[in-house]
């Protein structure tokens, strides 16, 4: 019914940068908030960055200043430009939306398969 897809990950050296996407299909009616968290090996799931409809941003505290994200309402996309990748941004990064559908009012999150950055040293 929905689903999210990301790309634009991939093996990037120290100090370089990535830009990833995350489109958005299926029988969508509206999308609020959307945003990326990544889970690097043996951690948990944490938050990277997060984009209101509106187009209100927050960050977290680990990424401010080198990544920035952004999104596009007329192509459901969601887009992470990242800069001055150190090490410690390799993760499995995933999109999320939360989304109310043609088929329920209700929002719900939704969450794309993920996507791997490896920043080299």
């Amino acid at each position: 019914q929905v689903q999210l897809v990301e790309s634009g990950g991939g093996l990037v050296q120290t100090g370089g940068s990535l830009r990833l996407s995350c489109v958005a299909s299926g029988s969508i009616f509206s999308i609020n908030t959307m945003g990326w968290y990544r889970q690097a090996p043996g951690k948990q799931r944490e938050l990277v960055a997060i984009i209101t409809r509106g187009g209100s941003t927050n960050y977290a505290d680990s990424v401010k200043g080198r990544f920035t994200i952004s999104r596009d309402n007329t192509k459901n996309t969601v887009y992470l430009q990242m800069n001055s990748l150190e090490p410690e941004d390799t993760a499995v990064y995933y999109c999320k939306a939360n989304m109310m559908t043609k088929m329920s009012p209700i929002p719900v999150d939704y969450w794309g398969e993920g996507i791997l950055v490896t920043v080299s040293s």
